[in-house]
């Protein structure tokens, strides 16, 4: 006796038919497709629209601690990087898909509907008023945020030192004076020290004041702000 092998999706499909009509199958599913379609839509115009949403409600066992962070922890990656940390309305770049559906996936797991998004990145991702590595996040209160999506290409690990010399007014001060430091020893005084007492001082001093004014200058001109100042503001001049 030869026992015929099943096909499962036959199966299925016999099961299927006695259970529903294909059409009444279809209209659920497109209804499913589109109320997620809709649902996506909604998401992306609170990303677009400006909120005043300081806490969302999210369920504290689902949470995954490797992504809730401090403002300070926050501030601080900020200022090391000369990063801006604001609102997603005012990121000029594209939200990716990606970060749509994780949003979508929270808000289904957690019962709620996300809002008060604010992104990590760059100046020059943000609408400024006058794309390095962007992290998107959600308040989840007392100045703490969950993390929810981060794309990109990783920052460059350079870039904290490339910055660091405008931090703060210590660093820029620090970095004036190593400059004039390295100016003076390369300026050549042999016959200069045996007239000139203190020769390799005032070298120094002259280079320190013409260093720390020519980069001020520039600096402040070009509208430009330490990180400490700029890592919250909306504003291109500061």
């Amino acid at each position: 006796m030869i026992v015929n092998s099943i096909n499962f999706q036959k199966e299925l499909l016999h099961k299927r038919r006695k259970f529903k009509s294909e059409a009444a199958i279809m209209a659920e599913v497109k209804a499913i497709f589109e109320e997620n379609d809709i649902r996506r839509k909604q998401i992306i115009h609170k990303l677009k629209e400006q909120s005043s949403t300081k806490i969302n409600r999210l369920k504290f066992d689902l949470l995954e601690t490797d992504k809730i962070f401090h403002l300070e922890q926050i501030k601080t990656i900020c200022i090391d990087y000369r990063l801006r940390f604001l609102e997603s309305n005012i990121f000029k770049n594209e939200i990716p898909e990606e970060a749509i559906s994780k949003i979508r996936m929270m808000e289904k797991l957690h019962n709620t509907s996300l809002d008060g998004f604010k992104i990590i990145a760059s100046s020059k991702a943000f609408h400024l008023l006058n794309y390095d590595d962007p992290l998107l996040f959600v308040p989840i209160g007392n100045d703490y945020y969950y993390l929810i999506h981060q794309w990109g290409t990783e920052i460059n690990p350079l870039r904290k030192l490339m910055v660091l010399p405008i931090k703060n007014l210590g660093t820029f001060t620090i970095t004036s004076i190593v400059l004039s430091i390295v100016v003076a020893l390369l300026v050549p005084e042999n016959n200069l020290s045996k007239s000139v007492p203190l020769a390799s001082f005032i070298i120094f001093l002259f280079a320190f004041k013409s260093i720390f004014a020519v980069f001020a200058y520039y600096f402040f001109m070009m509208g430009k702000n330490f990180n400490e100042e700029i890592w919250q503001r909306k504003y291109y001049n500061n």
